[in-house]
């Protein structure tokens, strides 16, 4: 299975610091308006040890009033297809690129992106996961430093730096556009036979 490298991501390591520290230092953040119209912060949740983080956009209103990522319909809808990729829900990482409900489940706003997403990187280094999964546009752009919407980036693995990264549609979106699920469940096998192909290193199951 071939993977597209993208050149000029810089090297860096894993940072010893733990998610409980990470959240620590959010507190009752207010770094953008979104702190003033949310229920709960949210922050991620998982296997601080996962070979694979799936990073999704921001919460609903399920995971605004229960303070988890994906504990909704596009929760549901994930973890039966997490299968496709021999996952279970306990082996992975799940964070979201903002960590607070934008009102009326509107597109978060670059400004907000921009005040959220460095506790994101800090999460993504500190899980170290091998594999990145981008959960629709926000994600995969973020994360992939791209204006190029999911439809075209998705079916194919990139190289960034340590991590491969695999973007691909959001559970959610399947539920309206059922002609996408065997899209993500494509792209989830793709994950799966690229983890079969490559072996946990230290630390890693």
């Amino acid at each position: 299975m071939s993977v597209m490298h993208i050149p000029g991501h810089e090297h860096q390591g894993p940072q010893e610091v733990t998610l409980e520290e990470i959240r620590a230092v959010m507190g009752n953040c207010q770094l953008c308006p979104l702190g003033q119209t949310r229920t709960n912060l949210v922050f991620g949740v998982g296997n601080p040890n996962a070979r694979v983080m799936f990073v999704g956009e921001g919460p609903g209103r399920n995971e605004d009033l229960q303070g988890e990522p994906f504990v909704g319909a596009a929760g549901h809808k994930l973890d039966s297809l997490l299968s496709v990729a021999g996952l279970t829900r306990d082996q992975i990482y799940i964070a979201n690129v903002v960590k607070c409900r934008p009102p009326g489940n509107r597109n978060p706003k670059p400004e907000e992106i921009a005040a959220c997403s460095p506790f994101l990187r800090e999460q993504i280094r500190s899980v170290w996961p091998d594999v990145l999964v981008c959960l629709g546009n926000f994600a995969s752009q973020f994360v992939l430093r791209t204006e190029a919407g999911v439809t075209s980036l998705r079916g194919k693995l990139y190289q960034t730096g340590h991590f491969v990264v695999c973007p691909t549609f959001h559970p959610a979106a399947c539920i309206y556009h059922s002609d996408w699920q065997p899209l993500l469940e494509s792209d989830l096998a793709m994950v799966g036979q690229w983890l079969r192909d490559n072996p946990p290193g230290p630390g890693k199951e």
